[in-house]
Parts: structure tokens; C-alpha cells; sequence
């Protein structure tokens, strides 16, 4: 009795959580407007799913001592993800998002206003966010429904159930012969259990931007 029981309940859980997944953000598409969008290709080699498409070249990125970081571009194609986010709140994303990644790259690189010898281009353009559901975002992660999906979520590292996230494309280009080095699409999120990233509407999406900014500099180290 007690191995039939269990075996309901791993069953019940298993469709529990498939119908919880159904209610996640969008997963990214390769944007149609970004300048890469030729170069982006299937990323067959990421298991998080954070990162969909990509493009990349051989780089020694330890030639590099400098880097422009251009102004972070809010994507107005039609295929974006932003869904009805009020502009104001994709402006704020859009600011923090130029703070953060500098405060990031300025810890391995040289800021600079122009090319110079041995400097890299860095284009960040935002394409979609998700806000918090206020209040949901938070009872989510402990009722009986949405804590044990959450929990299983937060061990696999992957995004809580009505939680934000954030959407962007990242480009890097040699500044001096403007080739491309290196390119793209992610979705950043906190972990499910970060409840001070479940309050406030834009919290998740900020929170998503660090991350994101983090990740970056492991790849160019």
C-alpha cells in the first residue's frame, strides 16, 4: 500500500509541476532586429536553457586591456518580450542594466570612450522582461502548489513559478576592425527562493541583470 501511495504521489507531483512550468516567462527567440541576428545559431552546447542562441569565435580575451560599453538599446521589434511592461519600467531596466555591466566589466577592463589598441565593444540590447506579480510572486514560493515546484526549481537553478525575468542580447565586437567576436541571447532570473527578488515588480528582472552581468565577466576572463 505504502509503495502504491508513493507512487501516486511522485505521479501527482510530476503533473503538478508540469502544469506550474505551463505558467513560466517565455523563453527568448532569436530577435530578428538585433545586427547578430545572421550570426545566431541554436546553442546545442547549454544545458541551463538560459542561453538559446549564440554565435562564437576563438578569442583569447586576455589580449584585451580595454572596453567600450555602448548604450544599452531597449528593442522595439515586434517579435520583443516586454508584453505590456510600461515603458518608464523598461527605462529603468535599461539604466541599471548600463550601470551594472560597466561596474562588471571595469573590475577586468579599461573603461574607455573610444577604440583603442586592444579594446573590445560591448553592445547589450534589452528585448523582454516579466515583472512580479505582486504578492503572488511571494505566496508562490510557499504554498503547498507553488513550494514544491519552486523547490525543485531552486536545486535545478532554474526560474520560479510567477516570478520576473529579464531578456537581452549581448554583443561583443573588436572596437578597432569592428568584427564580431562574440554574441548571445539570454534569459537571466534569480533563483526561485531569493524572496528579497520577489518583491517589488522589477526586483526579479534587476536581480536577473546581475547575474547576468556575473556570467559575463567568467566568459571573458
Amino acid at each position: 500500500m505504502r509503495s502504491i501511495l508513493t507512487v501516486k504521489r511522485s505521479g501527482f507531483i510530476a503533473l503538478l509541476c508540469a502544469l506550474l512550468a505551463a505558467c513560466a516567462s517565455p523563453d527568448p527567440v532569436k530577435y530578428s532586429g538585433i545586427d547578430s541576428a545572421g550570426a545566431l545559431a541554436a546553442n546545442a552546447g547549454d544545458g541551463t536553457g538560459r542561453v538559446p542562441y549564440a554565435y562564437d569565435q576563438p578569442v583569447e580575451w586576455n589580449r584585451y586591456r580595454a572596453v567600450m560599453v555602448a548604450p544599452v538599446t531597449i528593442y522595439r521589434g515586434g517579435d520583443n518580450q516586454f508584453g505590456s511592461m510600461a515603458e518608464e519600467d523598461k527605462a529603468s531596466l535599461a539604466t541599471y542594466m548600463q550601470q551594472k555591466f560597466i561596474e562588471a566589466l571595469r573590475s577586468r577592463f579599461t573603461l574607455a570612450d573610444a577604440p583603442q589598441e586592444k579594446t573590445l565593444l560591448v553592445k547589450l540590447t534589452l528585448t523582454g522582461a516579466q515583472t512580479n506579480t505582486a504578492v503572488l510572486s511571494t505566496f508562490t514560493r510557499f504554498d503547498i502548489g507553488g513550494g514544491i515546484y519552486n523547490a525543485i526549481q531552486n536545486a535545478r537553478d532554474r526560474e520560479a513559478l510567477i516570478g520576473g525575468s529579464v531578456i537581452y542580447a549581448v554583443e561583443i565586437y573588436d572596437a578597432g576592425d569592428k568584427r564580431l567576436l562574440k554574441a548571445f541571447i539570454t534569459k537571466q532570473y534569480p533563483k526561485p527562493w531569493d524572496i528579497g527578488a520577489s518583491m517589488g515588480a522589477l526586483s526579479a528582472s534587476k536581480a536577473g541583470i546581475d547575474k547576468g552581468a556575473t556570467a559575463l565577466m567568467a566568459q571573458l576572463r
